[in-house]
């Protein structure tokens, strides 16, 4: 199986499908229509990553787990990559902009240089850029 061929979907539980929609179109991200309804939204991260933002009750039929209150506990920090610095403080300046919650100090090692932010349901998104340059050199 080749890496081309791999995807990934990340579950998000949510309290407010279209809020949360509405959220993640103000930072910049698109839905794919043909697997979003009034239960989940199928939003693009990339070219082989998707986030599926599932209504609580839906996003429960798939376990018997009890779900936690993502702004009382962090369970995972989905980190994605940017491009450069600029675009790092661009999308999290959109998802404060847009309701979201600084999660963190930034943090600058030089070579790699993070922010992190809090959707609206207090799920832990990081955004973060890497000199490959400085890290291969």
């Amino acid at each position: 199986m080749g890496a081309q061929s791999n995807q990934i979907f990340v579950n998000l539980p949510v309290k407010d499908l279209n809020k949360s929609m509405e959220f993640y179109k103000q930072i910049g991200y698109e839905f794919n229509p043909q697997f979003t309804d009034e239960n989940a939204a199928c939003m693009i991260i990339g070219e082989n990553i998707f986030a599926m933002l599932l209504v609580h009750p839906f996003f429960q039929s798939f376990t018997k787990r009890e779900l936690p209150d993502a702004n009382e506990t962090t369970g995972v920090i989905i980190a994605l990559s940017a491009e450069n610095r600029e675009q790092v403080n661009e999308i999290v300046d959109k998802a404060i902009a847009a309701g979201g919650k600084e999660a963190s100090e930034p943090h600058d090692q030089g070579f790699m240089y993070y922010r992190s932010y809090q959707d609206p349901d207090g799920h832990y998104w990081e955004i973060m850029y890497m000199d490959h340059n400085a890290v291969n050199g």
